[in-house]
């Protein structure tokens, strides 16, 4: 019986650079049972696919460890408890640069005073006394001697690991500097051994001949000390990598409250279990994910979705851990707890997609597989070609350059260059709520030209809405609402329920008294019952006609409605018509704008849906995609997407993760709508946690950005090498100009601190385009133009300077909402002239100087509804 193939986590110690990583990994691929590995440099990590089996774990463990490298499965050492299984990557971080700056500390102890000792008297510095002339010549020899073994002792780490590898024919980094600094102490010895037999017969000359010629205990020192301070400044670069990781780990409360035997008691977190009920107030964290039973609140979610305004939860509405509750109190029952919580699963995202590499990655790899083998020979070729061409005889010099070469080339800058710029633009993309599961999804992301759209719940909301009432004199549009209500509560249509929305929010409990009897359903058609002893209809044109209702002057205007991708509901009783009331899938309110995002960006659209061609051309000309397909079945969506493959292009398959799952495992890039808690959607490459078709553009930016960066980084460091490694083996020689190993030794320590810090920039990286639609500051500029005591005493005469400020709101239907909108805002004091568009999904407004963005934001959510966007 074969076992399931499942995944493991190593923490690897060890590995200094890329070569380190290549032979870890294929010291773990070459294990029986073993079918992937990954390993990742940057943390220190692997991940391995394998056949289940326990002793295929410790297979691995013994490969790696034969390879002189250790591995320690990760699982092995978080069993237990319903934790997430993540180690907290900033410990590490800490760990390893307090062990650098210990090792730093050590090292300049005892090499600056043999920095000292050997350039001193070149330099001309003051001189030991005791160490100073031909007498003290031997004492300071010595002196440099043990020196130069303390800091060797201090940095053991790399001769250890640098000949364990060498041992194994697998060098790396440390292999270089391990032969290079022993290589500089063993030639130095046998100087002293010459300088104690000269002086033996008296042959003072010789022997200072021997000091100033052989001694290069300074050079295996100062190697050692330079290599240790950029390690120590690279450690902290790298540190700062995992600094989102960490946040988002660490935005899980510690602590919950659960109600026990009637009483609240406060526990960990982690002690949580399913069906626990707890307890959350204002200001706290929610602990794990759940729903709320009692109570409401307004929960700030935008740690996991980036929606900057809070959402409003009450009973049997889902809340997620790790968000904020801002007002309210309530109860819940905890649905997930531990690795099964929406933020474990993003911290899994993250860190498997930091942990993946991308096609990019993989050809540096290959590179630096054989980088160390390659700079061993050109270090031995460049020490026999002094020796027997260009200086020969001179050990020295050919040595120097030897040496030079060992130290200054750098496998580092390459292995470090794009691991460290994928970590980075994957943790902001999380930041951005736009998860990437994979470093190739990051890579080929940047290179779409063609995004292809699903309609329902992608461009639109996906779900129907009222847009339109209208009424039939002498009936009131409350008396039509009142009968809709009646009618459709007894309704399970989709369309039925957007009727009863819209009724309860405009006119709540309309229809709290009416009586219906006789309910009956008519297929394709509506509705008829008995409402107060009135015989009353509601469906579509067609039903009315069957039951003899003429709608009038409403057919013409339902025919316009319908055009717009809109469904008309006629509403009838005894015969006469009431009204109607539109429903449509309405269009999200940032589609628009993405759509036109990807156009600026040379990015063509392509609208694919189900739907009937009327309805999707009536959305397409709302939001301008490029070409539309519809009347498409699921199968067939995942057909047009090879057919643009096949066509050359580069494509992305937008859509809900469920019904369009084919065609998003076809895509180059399948990008799936999150909603927030559903971010393990198993066929797509990203998830859109805000569910905004905007964050489509935001991923290829960021992918685009982070490419960018990778080919700077990768420059850099294949620029370096090639620039450093004849300079080192002399090749300016004939004009001057060489490189002393401490030189050497300085470049390549720094040139992966550079990489790394290249990038870090990409943390500063924002999309383009969100600046619009995000909440203004508060009056800041304004405030500065008028003290508070002048701006509240100018309002107050009508004199005050006025700011025209636009409003971007979600949820209006009707005219009702403009009305209530336009008296939640001139309830605000110190704003004039309120202009709402239902049309536009705006208002337009002029404030005084102490409005603020928050006032006026507030003011328009009180009243039910969401400001998205204030410029």
């Amino acid at each position: 019986m074969s076992c399931q193939e499942a995944r493991e986590t190593f923490d690897v110690t060890g590995m200094t650079c890329a070569a380190c990583e290549a032979r870890v990994q294929k010291s773990a691929a070459g294990v029986r049972g073993v079918s992937e590995a990954s390993v990742n440099l940057l943390k220190n990590s692997m991940e391995i696919a394998y056949d289940g089996r326990p002793q295929t774990l410790d297979a691995v463990v013994a490969a790696v460890r034969k390879a002189g490298y250790g591995a320690e499965p990760r699982s092995r050492v978080t069993a237990g408890g319903n934790a997430p299984a993540f180690v907290d990557p900033q410990v590490n971080a800490r760990k390893a640069i307090e062990a650098k700056r210990r090792q730093l500390l050590w090292s300049l102890a005892f090499g600056a005073p043999l920095f000292y000792l050997a350039m001193g008297p070149m330099l001309g510095w003051p001189e030991v006394p005791a160490l100073a002339g031909m007498r003290g010549m031997m004492a300071s020899a010595v002196t440099q001697l043990m020196l130069a073994m303390c800091v060797m002792f201090v940095n053991r780490s790399y001769f250890v690991r640098g000949f364990q590898t060498l041992a194994h024919l697998s060098p790396n980094m440390d292999s270089l500097i391990a032969i290079g600094s022993a290589a500089s102490f063993g030639y130095s010895v046998v100087g002293v051994y010459q300088m104690a037999l000269a002086l033996g017969r008296m042959d003072v000359s010789a022997a200072h001949h021997a000091m100033m010629g052989s001694l290069y205990f300074d050079s295996a020192g100062t190697i050692l000390v330079l290599i240790t301070l950029g390690k120590y400044f690279e450690a902290r670069a790298k540190g700062k990598t995992t600094s989102s990781i960490s946040a988002l780990m660490n935005l899980a409360p510690k602590t919950a409250t659960v109600l026990r035997d009637s009483r609240e008691q406060g526990v960990p977190t982690d002690d949580v279990r399913v069906g626990d009920v707890l307890v959350v107030r204002a200001g706290e964290s929610v602990p794990v994910d759940g729903v709320v039973r009692e109570g409401s609140a307004s929960v700030d979610e935008s740690a996991i979705t980036g929606e900057p305004v809070p959402a409003e939860k009450g009973v049997g509405d889902h809340v997620t851990g790790a968000t904020v509750s801002r007002r309210g109190w309530f109860t819940m029952e905890a649905t997930a707890v531990g690795a099964d919580t929406t933020l474990a699963n993003i911290i899994r995202l993250v860190d498997e997609a930091t942990s993946s590499k991308a096609p990019i990655e993989r050809q540096a790899d290959r590179i630096a597989g054989v980088f160390v083998p390659v700079v061993i020979a050109i270090a031995a070729v460049t020490l026999v070609g002094w020796l027997a061409f260009l200086a020969p005889g001179d050990i020295a010099v050919a040595f120097n350059h030897a040496v030079s070469v060992l130290v200054i080339s750098c496998p580092c800058a390459l292995g470090l260059a794009t691991p460290t710029a994928i970590m980075v633009g994957t943790e902001r993309g999380a930041k951005e709520g736009v998860l990437i599961k994979s470093a190739e999804a990051l890579e080929v992301a940047g290179s779409l030209d063609t995004v292809v759209l699903d309609k329902t719940g992608t461009v639109t909301e996906g779900a129907p809405k009222v847009t339109d009432v209208a009424s039939v004199a002498p009936a009131g549009e409350r008396d039509l609402l009142r009968l809709a209500a009646a009618l459709e509560r007894k309704s399970e249509h989709p369309l039925a329920q957007a009727v009863c929305d819209y009724v309860d929010e405009v006119t709540p409990d309309a229809d709290a008294q009416t009586r219906v009897e006789g309910f009956t359903q008519v297929a394709g058609g509506g509705i008829k019952a008995t409402v107060d002893g009135r015989r009353a209809l509601a469906g579509n044109a067609r039903l009315m006609a069957a039951e003899g209702v003429d709608v009038g002057g409403l057919a013409a205007q339902a025919q316009e409605l319908a055009a717009a991708a809109k469904t008309p509901l006629f509403f009838a009783a005894d015969g006469r018509v009431l009204g109607m009331v539109a429903v449509a899938d309405v269009v999200k309110p940032t589609s628009a704008a993405a759509v036109a995002r990807l156009r600026a960006m040379g990015v063509r659209t392509v609208m694919l849906t189900g739907d009937q061609e009327a309805t999707a051309r009536a959305v397409a000309s709302q939001v301008g995609v490029d070409e539309v397909i519809a009347g498409v079945l699921p199968d067939q969506k995942e057909r047009r997407v090879h057919d643009l493959q096949r066509d050359g292009h580069k494509v992305a398959m937008v859509g809900d993760g469920i019904n369009d799952a084919p065609a998003l495992a076809r895509a180059d890039v399948g990008i799936a709508i999150g909603a927030g808690t559903d971010v393990a959607i198993g066929s797509a490459d990203v998830v859109l946690m805000r569910s905004d078709p905007a964050d489509v553009a935001t991923a290829i930016e960021l992918s685009r950005a982070t490419m960018r960066d990778i080919r700077q980084n990768l420059f850099w460091a294949l620029f370096y090498n090639a620039v450093c490694i004849p300079v080192a083996m002399g090749a300016l020689a004939p004009v001057g100009i060489t490189l002393n190993p401490m030189v050497g030794a300085a470049a390549m320590g720094f040139s992966s601190v550079f990489v790394v810090s290249n990038a870090l920039r990409l943390f500063a990286w924002k999309p383009s385009g969100r600046a619009a639609a995000a909440p203004a500051k508060d009056g800041a500029k304004v405030l500065k133009e008028a003290s508070p005591a002048e701006a509240a005493g100018a309002e107050e005469e009508g004199s005050a300077p006025m700011a025209s400020k636009t409003l971007d709101i979600e949820g209006m239907m009707c005219e009702h909402c403009v009305a209530h909108v336009t008296q939640a805002l001139e309830g605000v004091r110190g704003v004039r002239n309120v202009h709402v568009s239902l049309d536009e999904k705006n208002a337009t407004l002029d404030a005084g100087p102490l409005v603020s963005d928050k006032k006026l934001s507030k003011a328009v959510e009180e009243a039910g509804y969401k400001v998205v966007g204030i410029r």
